[in-house]
């Protein structure tokens, strides 16, 4: 089965599998041997290739980007197409209305969906009632580095201090770890965030900087009430780090069971962090349960027995 992913990444083909920059996107691709046409192309371009499916990540931003010119460029290219949830399923809903309508119409026309989370399922049939199936998220081993031995004692958060990452509410439970507390920076850290007591920010790095970085640490918060690939709850499992967030982000309740709390419950979050601090058995039980748990249910070759069930329905 030919399968090309359509995105507005700018890379035309496929990816190696020692690709250094390898987010979910693109370890995805690698481990499906799919290829990749930017959306430019489809747009620009005639098509060079019919594939037998092409899954297909709208840009978040839409400006200048008309949905309807490209839905209709898009058909010659594929002969089937599904479209695959970008960032929370909600995020279409920030859109002014004529894109709202434009991407209802745009999804509705879709043969399947695949989704972050199990969560988002019923989300998107029932407003679509089209096949959906859940696309877990995924990580390439190939060029990750094995976690430090030694240990920090200290806590990493998984976001910036904005609503979308909700970084000021995992930085307080953080607090509980140490008085320093270190962040990585994103797309929409704010302004003076330095500023907040003991917060280090990490700066701007590719995926495998990311990871190398983020096995020296002991600790993870991410308090994210916005709900999508859930990557850093899966990352911090592939290193055995306990990792404190949400329930209805599969990433974190399957990998983090022990410290998976209801949405907004600060005070729960608090006594688990005292607890991983205080207590090395519970620490080195979540520790273990985790890196288990990564096993069972986000080893790519876990992530293959999905897919072969997703593709048997497609």
């Amino acid at each position: 089965m030919k399968i090309c992913f359509i995105t507005q990444n700018g890379h035309e083909g496929k990816l190696p599998r020692n690709f250094d920059n390898c987010r979910v996107e693109f370890a995805w691709q690698i481990a499906l041997d799919a290829y990749h046409v930017p959306i430019n192309d489809i747009l620009n371009k005639d098509p060079y290739d019919k594939f037998h499916l092409g899954i297909v990540i709208l840009p978040k931003k839409l400006e200048n980007f008309s949905i309807p010119y490209f839905q209709e460029k898009l058909k010659p290219w594929c002969s089937k197409l599904c479209a695959m949830q970008e960032g929370p399923s909600w995020y279409f809903q920030d859109y002014n209305y004529e894109n709202q309508v434009n991407y209802l119409n745009f999804v509705k026309d879709m043969d399947f969906i695949l989704t972050h989370n199990q969560s988002d399922i019923p989300y998107f049939k029932g407003i679509f009632k089209k096949p959906t199936f859940n696309l877990q998220s995924l990580i390439i081993e190939d060029t990750v580095v094995p976690r430090k031995t030694e240990k920090t004692n200290l806590p990493i958060i998984g976001g910036n201090f904005c609503s979308w990452y909700s970084g000021l509410d995992s930085y307080f439970v953080a607090k509980n770890f140490s008085n320093e507390v270190y962040v990585p920076s994103m797309g929409r850290r704010i302004k003076h965030e330095e500023h907040f007591p003991g917060l280090n920010h990490l700066p701007y790095m590719k995926w495998k900087e990311w990871m190398n970085t983020l096995s020296k640490f002991d600790y993870g918060v991410h308090l994210m009430r916005t709900h999508a690939a859930g990557t850093f709850a899966l990352n911090c499992s592939f290193y055995g780090i306990p990792c404190i967030g949400y329930k209805g982000l599969d990433t974190q309740e399957v990998l983090h069971p022990e410290l998976s709390i209801n949405l907004g419950d600060i005070e729960k979050a608090n006594e688990l962090a005292i607890k991983l601090r205080d207590d090395k058995g519970f620490y080195n039980y979540c520790s273990s349960q985790t890196k288990a748990m990564y096993g069972m249910f986000y080893k790519e070759k876990e992530w293959l027995k999905n897919w072969a069930k997703i593709y048997e329905q497609i």
